[in-house]
């Protein structure tokens, strides 16, 4: 955005011409004390009707507030709606200022609410010390109008002249510095002909009070038996702000391009430009735009936003680029005076083929209680990742307060979700600003506790929108609802492997993503999955997929048919693993929650509602009397689909990243026995609301923080086989705030070598800084090798495959029946293929970036293999490019 141009229309004009002479000529202030310094104005009156307040506003809730013909308007009544100035923060020191806002009441009713207030918000603060925070959850001094017309300053009541709050009125509030407080006085005007209705002087308010963000304010609570029905409180037009002291922050802005992310595929650059609601404005289009040669900007394309998400989708073939590439998204709006021109930049980073080691930086879990998570940009920064991994829950449906909207008008129920999904994008843009990020939501992002989506079903909601719903199996809000949540948090991501829709129209995303030589298979744990209540007997009395009978055994059903991948998915693992295409040296699995169920709960506990009120022990003490949860809601159920989730991902070596447990963990898989199979790392919450804990029954005599009794050989609940090497325990650290320091919160980071072909792993709590050594959380690093994720034990040995040449093959291994036994890309010149019956077999030399592929057949498996096969690869490539 050009901020300066933009600031110089918020400061332009004569100082508060709202202010009524008659309201200067019995003022504290004389002469007006401010000539020079700050005058802010309102510029409502030039912007077009819209469903947002424009960039130096943040309101509460965003479909509460509007733009109707050049005035805001608050467009319900009820409690606690705000609209913050985010340029403008009065500071520490004293200051003086005097400020006015022009009310007009909308609701006729408002006479007849007993409680509530009219006006301006002063001094308002956040949990944390940020205007950001201010302006989602601040708290302030109310000043302003009762419904019954008296006038309210901070807790004080004032008695006015006024029979009732009246239609229109004038607010001006002067507040001058007295000693170590301000004496404050307010005047209410009639605008229509600047007369002073009422006036109070001298309310003594300390500088505490009014420290802080600005805000408008209509706050108005409703009695139960009072109508309800959703009705605008009031507009308000020509604010003003003076002060000889206070300054405007020029980057405290947000929108009207509030964000972006990118993946690049293959060399097709697919971006996702969130806007805020402007898709009202006539003729309106945003512009991607690069620097070209002589370093200038030009436009690639331009294209409408997206009515419901407020989005704008961008792709590119062939933006393969040996230089990172500046780009920037323009939005040219039309006022009524002028056209503002505003952009936001950020970098396509050059694609590191390369480079020996990939950092991935990994996140999920997001509530507000870090909001706005200024720690996190910082410290990650330190690591300097090359890719960006957000792994489900953005937000929760209480993220920002206010809960969430399940029904009633379709595009406010897109608002509210918006308001979130600006949450989290204001508090990590900057993480995927200059670098790729994939996105993938979880069931909180489409206002599920917990969802098994059963390939797009319509949940059954008559009995409301909690745990009957979910249990219904399927997806309780609209499915035109859900594929805008998609389009904006997994639009970007490279084009998904079968789009073909599932029920209800509901778009699909999983997907194959390739970049710099790591091949990324990203998974919808979710959609496809059975709902517990509808394949399980009735006697196991399944709610929110718990089981709540104490006479049923979930082991028992171990092999019962139900859903976790689906099919589709299934077929789109097979491919991926087969898929080593754009030079991919190792593979990994993206999905939103790992393949087994890491956490215990005290003994009795049938569900994980009593998690949140559970006592957080001290570093170093063992809890004990936990059991194994049975939580269908991880993906340690269904267990026959877990076990083919996890057979299939071995046989690429492939490596698997999660979130959603909310609890860091490192285990190995295992089928037959432990350990035979791959690795897993779910990485901690970023802002932990549901804060599980691994406490299982073992001997603790020895147990320290450092080197836990938990570590070694389990079964979960359902009885899957996993071998813990790291858990990141919630621990009482004594540091305040509890809700963030005890609850095991932070980030990790995965770094793939693709040289010595290893998988490093990190575990960080948050707020300290990553660099210092020894910060981690125990257990942490870890490192393992590509082969680790498949080291099932041989029974029997291929010939040697020996190549010359400067290529790095793929050998697939197949069975006498045509099916993959494993495929991988070995480092060396060298590789010896296991495999796991005796028997003949296929194997498969390839190089696909060639189209070049050679197969030897009828390969005899011996325990005491001592055949090579030897194959000079240059040679082969020249004489037989292709061969089937």
């Amino acid at each position: 955005m050009k901020r300066r141009n933009y600031l110089k229309t918020l400061l332009m004009g004569t100082i508060a011409p709202c202010i009524s002479p008659s309201v200067l000529a019995n003022s504290t202030f004389k002469p007006w004390p401010y000539s020079k310094g700050l005058s802010f104005n309102s510029n409502w009156h030039n912007w077009p009707n819209m469903k947002w307040t424009g960039p130096e506003y943040w309101g509460n809730r965003l479909q509460d507030w509007l733009i109707k013909d050049g005035k805001v308007i608050c467009d319900v009544t009820d409690k606690n709606r705000s609209l913050h100035l985010l340029p403008i923060q009065k500071p520490e020191k004293m200051v003086g200022f005097i400020t006015s806002i022009v009310i007009d009441v909308l609701n006729r009713e408002l006479k007849n609410i007993d409680e509530g207030c009219l006006g301006v918000q002063f001094g308002v603060r956040g949990p944390i010390e940020d205007y950001r925070s201010a302006a989602v959850f601040g708290k302030g001094t109310h000043i302003g109008l009762t419904p019954n017309g008296n006038l309210k300053i901070g807790h004080q009541i004032f008695e006015t002249t006024l029979d009732s709050i009246p239609d229109h009125f004038g607010l001006v509030v002067e507040a001058v510095p007295n000693h170590n407080s301000y004496a404050v006085a307010v005047s209410v005007t009639n605008p229509q002909n600047d007369l002073l209705l009422y006036k109070k002087e001298g309310v003594e308010l300390s500088n505490t009070q009014l420290t802080g963000n600005f805000a408008l304010l209509s706050d108005f609570k409703l009695k139960k038996n009072q109508n309800k029905k959703i009705e605008p409180s009031a507009a308000f037009s020509n604010w003003h702000i003076a002060s000889q002291d206070l300054t405007l922050e020029e980057n405290n802005f947000f929108g009207p391009v509030c964000f972006a992310q990118y993946t690049l595929n293959k060399g097709k650059l697919k971006l996702t430009a969130q806007m805020a609601p402007l898709e009202e404005i006539q003729g309106l289009s945003v512009h991607f735009q690069v620097k070209n040669d002589e370093n200038k900007w030009t436009t690639l394309k331009s294209k409408a936003i997206e009515p419901e998400g407020r989005s704008v989708q961008f792709s590119f073939v062939n933006f393969e680029k040996e230089q990172d590439v500046p780009y920037r998204i323009v939005a040219d709006i039309p006022l009524l005076n002028k056209t503002e021109t505003y952009h936001y930049e950020g970098t396509i980073s050059t694609e590191p083929h390369s480079k020996d080691e990939i950092r991935t930086a990994v996140f999920s879990c997001n509530f507000h209680y870090g909001f706005p998570d200024a720690d996190i940009p910082k410290n990650v920064s330190k690591l300097n990742p090359d890719i960006i991994l957000f792994l489900g829950d953005q937000f929760y449906e209480a993220t920002g307060g206010f809960g969430a909207m399940f029904q009633g008008d379709y595009d406010k129920m897109c608002l509210d979700y918006l308001r979130k999904w600006y949450m989290f994008g204001w508090s990590y843009r900057d993480l995927f600003r200059h670098r790729p990020c994939a996105i993938i939501p979880d069931d909180h992002d489409v206002y599920h506790g917990n969802i098994w989506g059963e390939e797009g079903e319509q949940a059954d909601t008559s009995r409301g929108f909690g745990a009957s719903a979910q249990d219904s199996g399927g997806y309780k809000m609209p499915a035109k609802w859900v594929n805008m949540v998609q389009r904006t948090q997994t639009g970007h991501l490279p084009d998904a492997f079968d789009p073909s829709p599932v029920k209800q129209g509901i778009g699909v995303y999983y997907t194959h993503w390739n970049y710099a030589g790591i091949s990324f298979g990203i998974l919808e744990d979710r959609k496809f999955k059975s709902a517990p209540k509808n394949v399980l007997p009735e006697s196991a009395e399944v709610n929110n997929g718990w089981i709540m009978s104490d006479d049923f055994d979930i082991k028992e059903y171990r092999h019962i048919e139900a859903d976790l991948l689906g099919d589709r998915q299934h077929t789109f693992l097979d491919e991926w693993a087969l898929d080593w295409s754009n030079n991919a040296q190792m593979k990994v699995v993206l999905s939103q929650t790992n393949f087994a169920t890491l956490a215990t709960l005290p003994e009795g506990a049938k569900t994980g509602a009593v998690i949140p009120s559970l006592p957080i022990p001290k570093r170093g003490e063992y809890i004990k009397g936990d059991r194994p949860t049975v939580d269908m809601d991880s993906n340690g159920w269904p267990a026959l689909g877990r076990d083919l989730a996890v057979k299939t991902i071995r046989k690429a070596f492939a490596f698997h990243i999660a979130g959603d447990q909310h609890l860091a963990s490192f285990i190995q898989y295992g089928l037959g026995e432990h350990g035979d199979s791959g690795y897993a790392f779910a990485g901690p919450a970023l802002n932990n609301i549901w804060p599980r804990r691994f406490w299982p029954d073992v001997d603790s005599s020895e147990h320290t923080y450092d080197n836990p009794a938990y570590l070694g050989e389990h079964l979960d609940g359902f009885g899957n086989k996993m071998t813990v090497f790291a858990v990141a325990n919630p621990q009482n650290t004594g540091k305040e705030p509890k809700i963030l320091h005890n609850r095991a919160v932070g980030y990790g980071l995965v770094t793939f070598n693709k040289r010595q072909r290893t998988i490093k792993t990190e575990c960080w709590p948050r707020f300290i800084d990553p660099t210092i050594p020894n910060s981690q959380y125990p257990g942490w690093p870890i490192i393992i090798t590509q082969e680790d994720n498949y080291p099932r034990k041989a029974v029997a040995w291929l010939p040697k495959i020996q190549w010359k040449g400067n290529y790095k093959p793929v050998l697939k291994v197949f069975d006498n029946k045509g099916q993959l036994v494993y495929a991988i890309r070995p480092e060396t010149s060298n590789y010896s293929p296991k495999v796991f019956n005796e028997g003949t077999y296929m194997i498969e030399v390839a190089i696909p970036d060639l189209d070049f592929e050679k197969k030897y057949f009828n390969l005899k498996a011996s325990e005491k293999q001592t055949k090579t096969i030897r194959i000079n690869l240059l040679k082969e490539i020249k004489k037989k490019p292709l061969q089937k």
